[in-house]
């Protein structure tokens, strides 16, 4: 049951990770690692997280370059939520 809580997890948030995108592409890398987490092995999630988190940092960064503030607003606090679901279900070693 905690697997399957922790797959759902992480795919909401995928799913408002991938609202979140300004650019096709970026939708759907996110599109995609969220059917790798709800399709794949959960022993996978650790590694999912960390995709997850490397894509939401190149939006931010993306959303800066391009002036966007309220885009970067936006992914930061999503990237963050990310950050401290993982810490906190133990799927990354967040010091």
């Amino acid at each position: 049951m905690i697997q399957e809580y922790l797959v759902g997890e992480l795919s909401a948030r995928l799913g408002q990770l991938q609202a979140a995108a300004q650019l096709p592409s970026a939708r759907e890398d996110v599109a995609r690692l969220r059917r790798q987490v709800e399709n794949g092995p959960v022993t996978w999630l650790p590694g999912e997280l960390t995709r997850a988190l490397v894509l939401a940092e190149q939006m931010c960064w993306d959303s800066l370059s391009r002036g966007d503030a309220w885009a970067f607003d936006r992914q930061a606090a999503l990237c963050a939520d990310l950050r401290l679901f993982g810490a906190c279900a133990r799927l990354i070693d967040d010091e």
